[in-house]
């Protein structure tokens, strides 16, 4: 069994992995990863490795808590990887990046795939059909951007994330609601028309934590996975064996 960490800017998800298979899944604040690993390693005895993937500062009572347990691989731009990076700073390449492209290599190994995680950010990374990582873009998330609007204006509201009624906003409220949303969704969707002039039989996944809020508002078709990223890591610990 392998155990997955996924520390994102916001939460940690924990996930078990058996012969491929989630077996275990569940979502934690920050300050409660090191006690919530281990009852997780108490409960599940089998685990046996364990990876680490961290966008942020992870308490590194975390990993001391998970070597008591089993062996622990921390992602990091040293890590090997089973496609060709070309991405020309690979130090400065996000691991939760490194865990999309690889999930996408192992998905899809002889296509092209666009890989969209919808978080604090949203990042599009390309491996294309030859097992080759080129890179992509971030912009800002759904939640970043309705902050931004509160952040750095004097009187607008902080408001969370609402499906628009209209393109045409009629209060305070529902312009930021249609400026904010609209603006995301019309932006995958370009940027997804893009890509799918420059690379043929493109494969589309949508994942992170805001992908099912945005998916039924895209134009274009894709594939929604909310674990894809903990299968990519997933790959990578059984790649680094």
């Amino acid at each position: 069994m392998n155990l997955i960490i996924d520390a994102g800017n916001r939460l940690v998800k924990l996930a078990i992995f058996d012969k491929g298979n989630i077996i275990f899944h569940q979502t934690v604040e920050a300050e409660n990863v090191a006690r919530q690993v281990k009852e997780v390693c108490d409960h599940y005895s089998q685990v046996q490795r364990s990876i680490v993937s961290s966008v942020a500062n992870l308490d590194r009572r975390v990993i001391a808590v998970l070597a008591v347990f089993c062996e622990v691989h921390e992602l990091s731009h040293e890590t090997k990887t089973p496609f060709k990076n070309s991405y020309a700073t690979p130090k400065t390449l996000g691991v939760d990046r490194i865990a999309l492209a690889t999930a996408a290599f192992y998905k899809n190994p002889k296509g092209n795939t666009l890989v969209i995680d919808a978080g604090t950010c949203v990042t599009y990374d390309m491996i294309n059909d030859y097992g080759e990582y080129l890179g992509g873009a971030i912009s800002p998330g759904l939640h970043m951007r309705y902050r931004a609007l509160q952040e750095f204006t004097a009187k607008l509201p902080l408001l969370q994330p609402e499906e628009p009624l209209d393109i045409i906003g009629n209060s305070t409220e529902t312009s930021i609601h249609s400026g904010v949303v609209n603006g995301i969704s019309l932006e995958i969707d370009e940027v997804i028309g893009q890509y799918k002039s420059r690379f043929a039989d493109l494969t589309v996944i949508l994942t992170g934590g805001d992908a099912q809020f945005l998916s039924k508002r895209l134009k274009n078709t894709i594939f929604a996975d909310s674990k894809f990223l903990l299968e990519g890591l997933n790959y990578l610990l059984e790649y680094n064996k």
